[in-house]
This record gives structure tokens, sequence and C-alpha cells, in this order.
């Protein structure tokens, strides 16, 4: 009678699946995460040396381009659409804080201009954002 000797196999874990998970992870880490947390819209700020920085998800951001373009998060827009946005803002909650991100070169009538249009429209909080001697920007809010 013959017996037949089994030799035990030594288990072995397989790791292909979890570097593939790990892999995929990391994958939609990086494509979720956001780097850039301003727009690409080219503002040469104002530099100031106080600090008081100031920022909330539901400040409306203005920018003012030194050829004196407007824009409102990333949109490009004439008087009349930042009227109407401002309008929405303001009906929306009359406490946003209207950020305005003009370029040094921007003529200050422009810069009023805007200010004015978004206290006629009801926001009464207005913020001058500028940037510090150390290179961070901030937003200057003198009306608190």
């Amino acid at each position: 009678m013959r017996l037949s000797v089994r030799r035990r196999e030594d288990p072995t874990i397989d790791v292909t699946p979890m570097i593939d998970i790990v892999f995929q992870l990391v994958l939609f880490f990086m494509v979720s995460t956001t780097f850039i947390s301003s727009p690409g819209i080219q503002v040469d700020l104002p530099r100031a040396s106080s600090q008081v920085v100031l920022g909330d998800d539901q400040d409306l951001r203005v920018w003012i381009t030194q050829d004196g373009a407007v824009y409102v998060d990333d949109d490009p827009m004439d008087l009349d659409g930042l009227r109407t946005r401002l309008r929405r803002a303001a009906e929306r909650d009359p406490d946003t804080l209207v950020v305005i991100k003009a370029d040094v070169g921007v003529p200050h009538g422009r810069v009023v201009t805007v200010m004015d249009l978004a206290r006629r429209e009801g926001l009464g909080r207005l913020g001058i954002s500028t940037e510090s001697e150390k290179g961070s920007s901030n937003a200057d809010d003198p009306d608190e």
C-alpha cells in the first residue's frame, strides 16, 4: 500500500488587490483636491503692512484687472451683470461680505464704482483685499 505524502503549501498573501485599491485612493484624492485657491485672474494686489485676514466661503469676491475688467467668481461681467449678481447675493444674505481684489493699476474711480454698486444693492460689508509685505493675500475690512 502506497501512502502519498502531501506537502503542505506555504500560505501566501496576494498584495496586488491591496496595492490596486491604495493606488486608486491616491488618484481619487489627487483629482478631487483643489490645489489653486484663487482663480487664474491675474491681479497685482496693493501692499499693506497690517494683517487682518478675513474669509468665508459665502463671501462674494470681485476682481478688477488692470485694464478695468470686472470678474465675479471667474465670470467676466459688465456693470449690469455685476449689479444683478450683487442683488442676488443681497437677497440671499444681506450680511454677505464683498471682497474687492483690485489691481494696483486700477483707477480709484473704478473701485469706488464697484463699492457704490454693492452698497446700492444692499451689501454694506465691503472689504479691500491687499497683499501683505510677506506676499500672502489679506482682506482688510474697514467696516468691521
